[in-house]
């Protein structure tokens, strides 16, 4: 009785999974396609006329270089504050450990909208900076905080910093501490030890968490909309626009596909970086 391969027997259990996505992610993601080449929304006629109306139009141009400028911009700041976080927690000792991880898993229990309302409520007129401020005596009258670029990228970093510290955690926590001992023992200091040997090693931890939080933030359609408010347009609610509002649904397949282009071009560029982090980590 002869027995199957291992090759093939991998290949049968990965079928239904093939199958899952072919029908749930594959089949939509042609018939979006097939929508986006319609010219009248009406229906009729097929070609890439949504595709050049998109790339020839400069405010759709602002709208995608705004949307990804943003993600770069929460994307360093999470990176900014969740290395430090990241690295306190490989060097402390289990009670403390406890402590981090529970304040930074604690937001995903909670609610992507109650932590966006929550944020409305501390950068509004009457929120609790404005308050703080006011009573220090450090402004005469409350700062615009809400509906702005800086209010937005601070609640989307608070949202998205998990994404970024649970990376780091697991890169930081692989480096032999024993290879600062050594650098130490050359005669190198804090700062030079890190520079050289800690933050190189820990590069795979940085791409990863950059590039779940990149593709995360850009894509945060509830906070985008209500922390950001009507002043700022991105692709997630241009899309929603042309969609639901002027029902013209084959500018906004052709949005989708276009965003969905440029989200993959950048974490094709993270991959690539992760790749060269990973062979000088090795070296």
């Amino acid at each position: 009785m002869s027995s199957a391969s291992p090759t093939a027997y991998d290949m049968k259990l990965a079928l239904p999974l093939t199958g899952f996505l072919a029908a749930f992610f594959a089949a939509p993601l042609a018939l979006l396609f097939l929508l986006s080449l319609q010219v009248d929304p009406k229906g009729g006629g097929y070609g890439l006329s949504q595709y050049t109306n998109f790339l020839g139009d400069l405010f759709s141009l602002g709208v995608l270089g705004s949307t990804l400028l943003l993600g770069l911009e929460v994307t360093a700041l999470c990176l900014l504050l969740g290395y430090p976080v990241a690295w306190i927690y490989t060097r402390s000792g289990p009670k403390v450990r406890s402590l981090i991880i529970l304040i930074v898993l604690l937001p995903l229990l909670t609610s992507v909208v109650v932590r966006t309302f929550a944020w409305i409520v501390i950068l509004g007129r009457q929120g609790i900076v404005n308050s703080t401020l006011l009573s220090l005596g450090l402004a005469e009258t409350p700062l615009k905080l809400l509906y702005t670029q800086g209010g937005l990228i601070v609640a989307l970093a608070q949202v998205q910093m998990p994404l970024t510290i649970l990376p780091l955690i697991t890169a930081i926590g692989r480096i032999d501490p024993n290879l600062g001992d050594a650098s130490a023992s050359l005669g190198a200091g804090q700062w030079r030890t890190f520079v050289k040997i800690m933050l190189p090693l820990s590069l795979p931890g940085i791409i990863a968490g950059a590039m779940l939080t990149y593709a995360a933030s850009i894509t945060a359609f509830i906070t985008q909309s209500l922390v950001g408010g009507g002043q700022m347009l991105f692709m997630p609610m241009y899309l929603y626009q042309q969609a639901s509002t002027l029902q013209n649904w084959p500018f906004a397949a052709a949005i989708s596909i276009i965003f969905l282009v440029a989200v993959l071009g950048v974490v094709t560029l993270f991959n690539l970086l992760g790749r060269l982090s990973r062979g000088y980590a090795n070296a």
